[in-house]
């Protein structure tokens, strides 16, 4: 009867042992596709972070990046701990695995969160952003992202191509007689923006700010996904280690 449970115990042991190994290996992938969402965001979808008052969307993608580094460290561990069943290195996989599971839900929070309140931050913050800092010196970064805004979208101004008449820079003697920067324009020439005709701007199109706020939203509904999509599929990794720890535990007795 003793020899029936030690067998027992074993086959129980090396079906665990696999199950997580499986489980690690996907954990892998899945820390890679977090890893690459986060630099997706800080490299291809950030030209626009110059143009937003908080930094909350460029704190949630370096979040995803630092949780998918140690999400592959773990993932080797995790594997090792398993095949070597090592006790102490499962007791760390599992704290990992922990950390990591709140990086993530804290990730996708911090996404939720600013989904809701970017609607109200664009609406008090954008129209003064473009006006005040556009073509100012120290501001270079602001000045390339309202270009490329409004060219990418086809808008002008936050609101309409009216919010440029109170732009510090058209107020100047800098703007060259331009009533709206030459991205307004629908085809950019050198001081095409001294015409703001329909034919010429993106007049009747609308301003930017509704145009920002979906795509800014659209990319938070992708960060929030993967980082709680993520995190809700760890639970099955932190079961899976205890009930291998508990079992290699009960074979050392």
């Amino acid at each position: 009867m003793g020899e029936f449970n030690e067998k027992k115990s074993t086959c129980g042991t090396v079906c665990l042992k696999y199950l997580l190994f499986t489980f690690n290996f996907c954990f892998w992938l899945a820390g890679l596709a977090v890893m690459a969402v986060g630099i997706w965001t800080l490299v291809l979808k950030s030209d626009y972070i110059s143009l937003l008052a908080s930094g909350t969307y460029l704190a949630t993608a370096y979040i995803l990046v630092v949780a998918g580094v140690v999400v592959m460290v773990t993932g080797v561990l995790g594997c090792c701990a398993t095949f070597k069943e090592r006790r102490n290195l499962l007791r760390l996989y599992f704290i990992l695995l922990l950390i990591i599971f709140l990086l993530e839900i804290i990730a996708g929070i911090l996404a939720y969160v600013y989904y809701q309140q970017l609607n109200t931050e664009l609406k008090e913050n954008l129209k003064d952003t473009m006006t005040k800092r556009y073509h100012q010196s120290g501001h270079e970064g602001v000045t390339s992202a309202v270009d490329k805004l409004q060219q990418e979208f086809h808008c002008c101004g936050s609101n309409n191509s009216q919010d440029w008449l109170d732009s510090e820079w058209i107020r100047s003697g800098e703007a060259g007689g331009r009533v709206v920067p030459d991205s307004c324009c629908k085809t950019v020439v050198a001081h095409c923006g001294q015409r703001d005709h329909a034919s010429n701007i993106y007049k009747v199109e609308g301003g930017c700010i509704t145009k920002l706020e979906t795509f800014i939203q659209e990319h938070l509904r992708v960060i929030g996904a993967v980082g709680i999509g993520i995190a809700c599929v760890q639970v099955f990794g932190m079961i899976f280690t205890c009930c291998l720890y508990k079992s290699l535990k009960l074979e050392h007795y």
